[in-house]
């Protein structure tokens, strides 16, 4: 990924601070929840890397941190961001979790909207699809933490896909409550597929992660 990267950052759900520096470059840890180190993913077809972002037009990208990053002047929200790299280093193909509903803006409207979702268990309706499922044998799944879970879209894409026989790899981009419980609920959801804990990369280390998520891809088995 290019460098000299502008973001802003949010500390999650009490004070909010937003500030813009430079990608340096810098490797930063990614984060990591899990006590083991998982097996090597056994690579055996094509490698798909879903994602749900969304960078709010104000700068802040939901109650998962820091919201959006801007480089070679074009926009990604920090899921979207971490989602390129770990489609550059593996060849996967990209694909966007998009939904039908506008999440609102400013900050606020965003959170308590996603806070009322969660409450009443919606299923957000999404506008994307994929079409060949069968040719993928490694599926990274990213998302924002929100609210300490997945976002309501996230459990539609569950929904909508067999997943049975297949590597799920779930990342996260949080503001300090990394994975939380999705994982788990994951596994719970596609017990029939094998499910191994991805990045998990703090909001404010997204501008710099790209070495550190590029090495844990290595560390399973993918290379560019």
């Amino acid at each position: 990924m290019k460098k000299n990267v502008l973001f802003s950052v949010m500390m999650v759900m009490a004070v909010v601070a937003v500030s813009f520096v430079s990608f340096t470059g810098k490797a930063e840890n990614v984060d990591s929840s899990s006590t083991e180190s998982p097996a090597k993913v056994e690579i055996k077809g094509k490698v798909l890397v879903a994602y749900f972002t969304w960078p709010e037009p104000d700068g802040i990208d939901a109650s998962s941190g820091a919201s959006r990053i801007i480089a070679d002047d074009k926009l990604y929200g920090n899921t979207e961001f971490v989602a390129h790299i770990i489609s550059e280093t593996t060849q996967g193909d990209l694909f966007a979790i998009k939904t039908e509903k506008s999440y609102p803006s400013p900050h606020k409207a965003l959170i308590d909207d996603a806070k009322k979702e969660a409450e009443n268990n919606e299923r957000p309706k999404m506008t994307t699809r994929i079409e060949n499922l069968k040719d993928y044998d490694v599926v990274f799944v990213g998302y924002p933490n929100w609210w300490y879970d997945m976002p309501m879209v996230i459990y539609s894409f569950f929904d909508a896909y067999d997943f049975k026989g297949k590597t799920i790899i779930p990342f996260v981009t949080h503001g300090g409550s990394r994975f939380s419980q999705s994982v788990q609920t994951i596994k719970e959801l596609e017990k029939e597929a094998r499910v191994i804990e991805g990045p998990s990369v703090s909001a404010r280390n997204v501008p710099s992660a790209e070495s550190s998520v590029i090495a844990w891809l290595e560390k399973q088995g993918f290379k560019k």
